[in-house]
């Protein structure tokens, strides 16, 4: 399926609700510390229920460190700054997703990192900075879940 990237993620709900999202899609979940919060922290847990024993969360120390243990073959940077929409993007079983920290987006360097196969985005109206993480997530991987017929659901 396919990979959910969180770096450095600040809101606990927001990594709560996007637990509960790879579960009921079969993603599994990266983040990449430092992070904003503890994984024992109550609004993280409550967010995603008990939904966090049937996703794959895999916490890594930094960037190198995950580039290093997953080996990805094509991550997707998704920021306000991207110029090809999330629809334009063919998305194949394996794909990493790659959302940057709620208050800050992602930083250049890792936008633009040799490893990056794409910066894409998700269209709004101008005068709006950008969508609740959570939801974001679930815009793209939802897209990416259909393209590829919404593998092993019901």
């Amino acid at each position: 399926m396919f990979n959910v990237v969180f770096f450095e993620p600040e809101i606990p709900p927001n990594t709560g609700n996007v637990i509960r999202l790879c579960s009921v899609t079969g993603c599994n979940l990266h983040l990449i510390k430092p992070l904003g919060f503890s994984l024992e922290d109550k609004k993280l847990r409550r967010a995603g229920l008990d939904y966090g024993e049937f996703s794959e969360l895999k916490a890594h120390e930094n960037w190198e460190a995950f580039l290093k243990s997953c080996l990805p073959a094509r991550i997707f940077a998704i920021s306000t700054k991207g110029q090809t929409a999330y629809t334009e993007i063919e998305y194949k079983p394996g794909d990493f997703l790659l959302f940057g920290p709620e208050t800050r987006g992602l930083p250049d360097e890792i936008r633009e990192a040799e490893a990056m196969e794409d910066v894409i985005r998700i269209p709004m109206l101008p005068e709006m900075r950008s969508l609740n993480l959570s939801n974001a997530a679930s815009i793209i991987v939802y897209e990416a879940w259909r393209q590829i017929g919404f593998s092993n659901a019901e």
